[in-house]
């Protein structure tokens, strides 16, 4: 696979990577998410993602975008997250041209229709209340309000329901204006097409040139002190996120943390779910994630269980971390080849390397992912303790719905 970076003339950043596949995936990220938002519009982000969809100068409706997609046997989606909301169709390579001129209208020419925000904004309300009402869900809103005092990740990303009701049309065009442009945007373009500028020059010329984004720094120091939280439901199970903040993924210990996630949380063979599940039936579903982004990052261990058993399973948590002193190095090379594999698994399909190559690029540069794995290898037992002892301390935050 070869990568290349250029710019088209308006200043959009275009990653592109010949793969050998018979689909091409074109994948925008616009650095718009809801780390960049504030009160009064948070679900700001998560709206126009929506709304674009939603008629365009050249198509008059969502049904009319996701018909002339789905009649190339093309997949077109989106979403958005803390930092970015991101766009991409995948359809077989013929179609590729066809693909980006498709993705160009979305993005460039959205008519935001005053009827046509209502309606999504009942669908949005809608998704709220799933989120809200599914323990599973909520566990994570539950958890990341708690774990992070002011920095803005500990909001939801679809935002609040007084916001999303109150979102007016003129300020869903300002924020519009302000984040979606040539310069605020990635394209990752993954596949074996041939003469790609070219396309993308005719299609993304016009988009207007605008300003690079920053969403505004906070610096959070590490917890002092354990923090619990817990909120009663009528559920048959009780749900549990157990965590730390860390890092973010430009410093080095995030490698170390990825391997830190496979030591514990590798399919069934990780050293939590096989304590928790699988030696003593505690919990059915057991996980383990880390995740790091551009200025934050988190490492948390979520199940659901019966309310007696949460006590005994914190403790079990906080020994499994206090045993890492115990790790053979057979242990370790395995965790790091589940890493190494799964990576390649996740890079083999156009659609997933599109949006990792994305990710990459927004974090700092794509070029940083050629040396991902060569991070993960060299990863040793003293990175791992050092690693542990520093954010995997006894100032854990959790968070409970416990059942009732």
């Amino acid at each position: 696979m070869c990568m290349a970076r250029y710019f088209l003339r308006n200043g959009l950043t275009v990653i592109e990577e010949k793969k050998h596949s018979d689909t091409v995936t074109i994948e925008a990220s616009v650095k718009s998410g809801s780390n960049y938002e504030k009160k009064g519009i948070r679900g700001v982000s998560h709206f126009i993602e929506h709304m674009v969809f939603e008629g365009t100068k050249n198509r008059k409706n969502s049904r009319e975008i996701s018909n002339e997609i789905e009649s190339l046997g093309g997949e077109l989606n989106a979403f958005t997250n803390n930092v970015r909301t991101s766009f991409y169709i995948k359809v077989p390579k013929k179609h590729f041209i066809k693909a980006v001129e498709i993705l160009s209208d979305i993005l460039i020419n959205p008519l935001f229709r005053q009827e046509d925000m209502e309606k999504e904004r009942k669908v949005i309300l809608k998704e709220i209340n799933i989120f809200n009402d599914e323990s599973r869900y909520y566990q994570w809103i539950l958890f990341l309000g708690y774990l992070y005092d002011n920095h803005p990740s500990k909001y939801p990303v679809y935002g609040s329901r007084e916001d999303v009701a109150n979102i007016s049309r003129k300020q869903i065009i300002s924020y519009f204006n302000r984040y979606y442009s040539a310069c605020n945007t990635i394209i990752s373009v993954v596949g074996d097409v041939p003469a790609s500028k070219d396309v993308l020059e005719k299609y993304f010329g016009s988009f207007r040139q605008g300003k690079r984004q920053k969403a505004a720094e906070f610096h959070e120091k590490a917890s002092s002190k354990p923090k619990i939280t817990s909120i009663k439901r009528k559920n048959s199970n009780s749900y549990m996120v157990f965590g730390y903040k860390t890092v973010p993924r430009l410093h080095p210990d995030s490698y170390v943390l990825d391997v830190i996630q496979a030591i514990f949380g590798r399919g069934q063979s990780g050293k939590i779910f096989d304590e928790i599940r699988n030696k003593r039936g505690l919990a059915y579903e057991v996980g383990v994630q880390h995740e790091c982004s551009t200025d934050f990052g988190y490492f948390a261990i979520y199940l659901s269980s019966d309310r007696e058993n949460l006590m005994l399973i914190k403790k079990l948590i906080l020994d499994e971390i206090s045993r890492l002193d115990s790790l053979t190095e057979k242990e370790i090379r395995e965790s790091i080849g589940y890493v190494e594999g799964k990576y390649i698994l996740d890079n083999e399909d156009t659609q997933e390397r599109a949006d990792i190559l994305n990710y990459w690029e927004m974090v700092q540069s794509a070029d940083l992912e050629r040396g991902y794995l060569k991070k993960i290898k060299k990863v040793t037992k003293s990175d791992i303790l050092r690693a542990a002892r520093k954010y995997l301390t006894k100032n854990y935050t959790m968070a409970v719905i416990e059942q009732h």
